[in-house]
């Protein structure tokens, strides 16, 4: 059967020769260690912006080490059952997460769900650490896709563009067995994620967007790029009506990501003009109505531990 390939290009981008890197008798995959680095890098980001909204910084660390194993079991639960037929043929093939497939959408409303209960119980802000997380879990998805480029996974369908990527024949999908070159979807998604996480942190800085407005808007934004990238993708999926399943809840969720954003900040509008209570401001926001969201003990706390003169019940913008 005649291959459609055309040589090396300068930008032709090649699949890696390795998945992992052998440590004494372990073996690291390259697509784990990537999201722990994402992880890593999304909490130094969180605990910024969430120290930059009036909170402690410490939350940050108690909600990830909840969050965190709480959406891993989230997103491969939703890799299973939206993926059934690639589950690895073994007996632990549904908790394989080291050989991909971690669903998204089924890991973010778990950590949130898990992450919220975490920060009620001590006394902060929901929506306003929401807001403080958005950018830093684009960050994290982003460097997760450089696991898939590692896996050979996550690529669009056959292209001739001078990036292209190279993918060999064992990992081709059924039907593009012939092609070599095909669409880096991965590298689409780690670009838009960096860009969406930059825009919404400008935003935050630049603009009123009441709490949870930033978080609203990474749902809608990264569901639209999705609604591009599933209409590309060929790898295994299932299809309703002919479209991939992925295609519906992205739209889905553009929508309500959209809706959300709307309500929220209608609402936080009304508030304000009816002289109540100053709703909670995105954290990161322009003007001196950032959200004070630590409690006076935390605050007396972190005061003592940084030696200020500044009493408690002080509560600075950071």
């Amino acid at each position: 059967m005649a291959t459609h390939s055309r040589g090396p290009s300068v930008g032709m981008i090649p699949s890696p020769a390795i998945q992992g890197i052998h440590l004494g008798p372990l073996f690291i995959h390259v697509y784990a260690l990537m999201y722990l680095v994402g992880i890593a890098a999304a909490i130094v980001i969180a605990r910024r912006r969430w120290a930059a909204a009036g909170g402690d910084p410490e939350l940050v660390y108690d909600v990830a080490m909840w969050s965190v194993p709480a959406g891993i079991i989230g997103g491969r639960i939703y890799f299973d059952i939206t993926t059934p037929m690639d589950i690895p043929h073994v007996w632990y093939g549904v908790f394989a997460v080291w050989s991909g497939g971690l669903g998204i959408w089924g890991a973010i409303p778990v950590a949130a769900l898990v992450g919220a209960w975490r920060v009620r119980k001590a006394g902060g802000s929901v929506p306003v650490i929401m807001d403080a997380v958005a950018p830093a879990l684009l960050v994290a998805q982003g460097m997760g896709r450089i696991g898939n480029y590692f896996n050979k996974e996550l690529f669009g369908g056959p292209t001739s563009l001078p990036w292209g990527l190279e993918i060999p024949v064992a990992y081709r999908p059924p039907g593009y067995t012939a092609f070599a070159y095909f669409q880096p979807t991965f590298l689409y998604e780690l670009i838009w994620d960096v860009a969406l996480a930059a825009t919404l942190v400008w935003l935050g800085h630049h603009r009123r967007i009441f709490a949870p407005g930033l978080f609203a808007l990474y749902v809608a934004g990264y569901s639209a790029f999705r609604i591009f990238e599933e209409s590309l993708r060929v790898d295994s999926s299932k299809y309703f009506l002919g479209l991939r399943l992925n295609m519906y809840v992205a739209c889905t969720l553009t929508v309500a990501g959209l809706a959300w954003f709307a309500v929220v900040q209608r609402r936080g509008r009304r508030k304000a003009a009816a002289g109540l209570p100053a709703p909670e401001l995105a954290a990161g926001g322009a003007g001196p109505e950032r959200a004070i969201t630590e409690t006076p003990a935390a605050h007396h706390d972190r005061v003592l531990r940084r030696g200020s003169d500044q009493v408690p019940g002080d509560f600075p913008v950071e």
